[in-house]
């Protein structure tokens, strides 16, 4: 088995099932507007996954633009977008390229400084950022048809916080919301800066320096006296007008997003769980919510309180952060559950096969007793045959006087010599071998085999291997271990009719019963003759049938021996292939959440048994071995486990997953794996009540925020969470009224009609960036390579806010 194509199947039958499912999800609206703008070179990852996270949850992300202020020449077109296939599949086309000063090849001792200070001396750079962004803004107009208003829109920065471009986020933040606000009454502006620790690697210390300067100069944009006042607006004639802002903080919000939580473990998607987490907040914060929004009464977001619940008690702004965690119906596990017990079903049908007797078995393969008698009669040359010996030369002419006192075989060589033996030998013994050479049992048997598989109820190689085992244990009706039997007794026969047959050699001639003529000697010669032949020869014709039938049985035996060693390898292979596929089935629900892979194994089982009963009777008993289906096992067995296991990949993809059973939404298929039934001391099997408790601490846990902080300095904590779901559903009932008494955190719900799971958004706020680990640690690197003569600032050190 290939575990390749075993998983290939699963993903596919997964991501088919995720995009049916999505399609069946309720999508949620956004109020106004949005426009993404992505800082820097090092953020370009970011903005596939953030556009196409839009295009799955909005509605009408249709209209959402982005913008990418990225290294490049001003002039040309295209020159600062690179690869657009990593804009992602839904939003490339909607992606603006906005050239930067490049910094690749610069001094890293004065990259920092170097762009800010070409930014400002090469006029081109602003010109063309000014003629991006008024294209953009007439884009959007393009889109107002979508939003339920145009007063406001949303402007989401992202940037990583070591990319020498963000030196720039003061101007470039500015100018984006002076020539928004032309068109809009308001904008909104929120910060996402991400960090990324897992690629430091051996640039950590360096790294780490530029995050913290960009880190201390963001300070002084949060600062509630933070002014700027920069010619930013330049005219199609190159005329510029001053930009003024302040004094107040220059973003709304601020989220700060590591790749390591705040237990400090790198996370298992790497910057994946921040992407959403950007397209989950700026959905939260821009939500159209229905009239009937069920989740009217379990509170919503509110971005005023949320702004007062992160303001510490001494007034100054605090930062935010977030964690994201979803579970999904496990479409991956199932399929491999599917796939396992469908096989373990249709191998329970090939061992349970026909309940044939021995006497059956042994007709069926032509190995009972008159059937082995009349195939080695039919080996033999005709005994008529015997007469023509009589016309034997014989050597001289002896007198019956002469042989009347000689035993048979005296007689026999004084008449013919060895004439007698060879022509038997000849003509006789040796035909009948060369027939029984010929013989191929399992050849023969191969057609008899093959309809009997085919039949209802089967024969299979697991009944084969139980025909022809070496021993009859239980009486379980061996054809091998009979005809073992039946060989012994002829090996007895044969040494008894070869005693007798010596002892009639032995015997005188003138006690022998044939006639003799007085006076007629040759004529009572040649009647002892006739007798020789008849008598003795008959006999040795009767032995050579014992032999001929042992020879039989011999040849016969053998091939039961391989007909049994094949059926042993084919059942050997079952069992492999068997225990492969449900290796592979429970290491893939074991790298599953503890929760969504609960009972996958033990619900799965009893729902592929009513599928494929179902089937069966509706298409009749044995339905899966037609060729539609499975066709013979062995065939495919001789072609290998993989041409099984794709076989059987094709029943589940056509005839088992496409079943009513298997359409259920995740919650539907949560609540009846949760509720299967099992034996009491089963005790890996959950309740409801069991699962749910799990399901919601899965989603706490997976949700812990996303940047790893000094608890102890913390002088202020703010916390809300939000279910993204059903609210109506029962599991979402169950969240709500878990610690509803003494809960000390904000709980939401942003209803959606949503068939494929559940999502959880935690968001945190409050901390300040000296209550950082990443701040902390950077600190020492950055007053280092400060030292050392690193210009790591466009500004200069008296602009600066305080290092903290």
């Amino acid at each position: 088995m290939s575990k390749s194509v075993v998983l290939a199947y699963g993903e596919q039958y997964a991501a088919q099932e995720e995009a049916l499912r999505a399609q069946g999800d309720g999508r949620s609206s956004i109020h106004y507007p949005a426009l993404f703008l992505f800082v820097g070179d090092k953020v370009t990852p970011a903005i596939g996954p953030v556009l196409d996270g839009c295009e799955r949850k909005w509605d009408n992300a249709g209209g959402v633009m982005a913008v990418h202020a990225v290294s490049g020449e001003c002039g040309g077109k295209d020159a600062a977008v690179g690869d657009r296939a990593d804009y992602g599949a839904g939003g490339r086309d909607r992606v603006m390229a906005m050239p930067l000063p490049g910094s690749a090849g610069r001094d890293p001792r004065t990259v920092r400084q170097d762009v800010y200070r070409e930014f400002h001396e090469d006029s081109r750079y602003l010109a063309e950022m000014n003629r991006t962004l008024r294209r953009l803004s007439n884009s959007i107009a393009d889109f107002g048809r979508l939003y339920s208003s145009f007063d406001v829109i949303h402007l989401s920065i992202i940037t990583r916080v070591d990319d020498p471009l963000n030196v720039l986020l003061p101007q470039i933040t500015l100018l984006a919301r002076a020539i928004l606000g032309q068109s809009f009454k308001s904008v909104q502006t929120d910060l996402f800066a991400l960090i990324n620790e897992r690629e430091q690697g051996e640039n950590f210390g360096y790294s780490s320096s530029v995050g913290l300067a960009f880190l201390r100069e963001l300070d002084g944009m949060q600062a509630g006296d933070y002014t700027l006042s920069a010619p930013l607006l330049v005219t199609e004639d190159g005329l510029s007008i001053p930009v003024v802002h302040g004094p107040s903080a220059l973003f709304d919000l601020v989220y700060l997003l590591s790749d390591k939580n705040e237990r400090g473990m790198m996370s298992v998607n790497g910057m994946n769980d921040n992407y959403e987490i950007i397209a989950h907040i700026s959905l939260l914060k821009n939500r159209v919510r229905p009239a009937a929004d069920h989740a009217t009464g379990h509170g919503g977001y509110n971005n005023m309180t949320f702004k007062s619940g992160i303001r510490g008690s001494t007034g100054r702004q605090g930062y935010a952060s977030a964690g994201f965690a979803g579970v999904r119906r496990p479409n991956l596990q199932i399929a491999l559950a599917v796939l396992y017990h469908a096989f373990r079903r249709l191998d329970g049908s090939l061992r349970e096969g026909s309940p044939w007797t021995l006497r059956d078995r042994q007709a069926l393969l032509g190995l009972d007793a008159e059937s082995l008698r009349e195939r080695a009669s039919a080996l033999l040359p005709e005994e008529a045959g015997l007469t023509e010996m009589t016309g034997l030369m014989s050597h001289g002419r002896p007198s019956y006087a002469e042989l009347r006192q000689l035993s048979l075989r005296e007689a026999e060589q004084q008449l013919f010599g060895e004439g007698g033996e060879v022509y038997f030998r000849n003509n006789f013994a040796a035909e009948a071998d060369r027939r029984a050479a010929a013989i191929e049992p399992l050849r023969e048997w191969r057609a008899a085999l093959a309809a009997q598989e085919a039949a209802v109820p089967a024969v299979t190689f697991y009944q084969l291997t139980e025909w022809t085992a070496d021993r009859d244990e239980a009486g379980n009706g061996s054809v091998l271990h009979h005809l073992r039997q039946h060989m012994a007794g002829l090996r007895t026969a044969i040494a008894s009719a070869q005693t007798e047959l010596d002892g009639l050699y032995a015997e005188s001639v003138e006690r022998q019963s044939f006639q003799r003529v007085p006076l007629f000697d040759k004529r009572t010669v040649r009647n002892f003759i006739h007798y020789l032949f008849s008598m003795v020869y008959g006999q040795r014709y009767e032995l050579l049938r014992l032999e001929t039938e042992l020879a039989l049985c011999h040849r016969l035996e053998s091939a039961l021996e391989q007909l049994h060693a094949e059926s042993i390898n084919r059942v050997q292979a079952m069992e492999v292939l068997e225990e492969e596929l449900r290796s592979v089935a429970v290491g893939s629900i074991g790298r599953t959440d503890a929760t969504t892979g609960q009972n996958i194994m033990e619900y799965y089982r009893s729902v592929t048994e009513e599928v494929m009963k179902d089937i069966e009777v509706r298409r009749g008993s044995g339905v899966f071995f037609s060729e539609r289906y499975m066709g013979s096992m062995s065939k495919l067995l001789e072609k290998g486990k993989a041409a099984v296991t794709e076989r059987l990949i094709d029943i589940c993809q056509r005839e088992l997953l496409t079943a009513e059973p298997f359409a259920l939404s995740f919650e539907e298929e949560l609540l009846r794996r949760a509720n299967v039934a099992a034996a009491y001391e089963n005790r890996q099997v959950l309740s409801r009540e069991e699962l749910f408790k799990q399901l919601y601490h899965s989603l706490e846990e997976g949700a812990v925020v996303n940047v790893r902080l000094f608890e102890y300095t913390q002088e202020h904590r703010h916390e809300e969470k939000y279910f993204f779901g059903d609210s109506a559903s029962e599991f979402l009932r169950y969240a709500f009224g878990v610690d509803e008494t003494t809960r000390i955190y904000r709980l939401g719900f942003v209803h959606e009609q949503r068939r494929s799971g559940v999502e959880k958004l935690n968001l945190m706020g409050g901390f300040h960036l000296e209550d950082l680990l990443y701040y902390r640690n950077g600190k020492v690197y950055y007053e280092t390579y400060a030292q050392n003569g690193y210009r790591l600032h466009g500004l200069d050190e008296e602009q600066l806010p305080v290092l903290r």
